[in-house]
């Protein structure tokens, strides 16, 4: 399998379907959380989307926000990876992605929430550099100085 990563050419049918087909896989499970229909939109209308296709098979997505350039801080608000395509180093793949573009837009750090109890995102965004900043009653906020990252 050869995969293609691009950014922002996912159509709001696809970016929905997929995170439908993921949601469940989230802790706790994105519809839990928000309104996926919404959300696609505020995905479309306000993230940077770095996607990982399998042919024309959108199988994983990181959004981020880059809309704060006064603190020069990012906010990643999505990490999805098709099940059946976990465990293949693509959510690393989309997160350096990310941070290089965020990088050339003058961008220094990033910033993701995540549920206390979603151990594999944890260990993830730590094995990536993310540290954990704050944390409130069920989410950690964690962080991680790409400026570093590039020296």
């Amino acid at each position: 399998m050869i995969l293609a990563y691009k950014t922002n050419t996912a159509t709001k049918g696809l970016m929905l379907s997929h995170l439908l087909e993921c949601n469940m896989d989230f802790i706790p499970p994105l519809s839990s959380r928000v309104d996926i229909i919404s959300y696609v939109d505020r995905l479309i209308a306000r993230s940077v989307f770095f996607e990982a296709w399998d042919g024309s098979k959108l199988v994983g997505m990181v959004n981020a926000y880059l809309n704060d350039m006064n603190s020069q801080t990012g906010f990643i608000t999505n990490v999805s990876i098709l099940k059946t395509y976990t465990r293949m180093g693509i959510a690393s793949t989309l997160l350096e992605k990310c941070f290089e573009y965020a990088l050339k837009c003058g961008y220094k750090r990033i910033k993701l929430e995540v549920a206390q109890e979603n151990n594999p995102a944890i260990e993830l965004y730590s094995k990536m550099g993310f540290k954990i900043i704050a944390e409130s009653k069920h989410n950690f906020l964690m962080e991680i100085n790409i400026a570093d990252k590039k020296q």
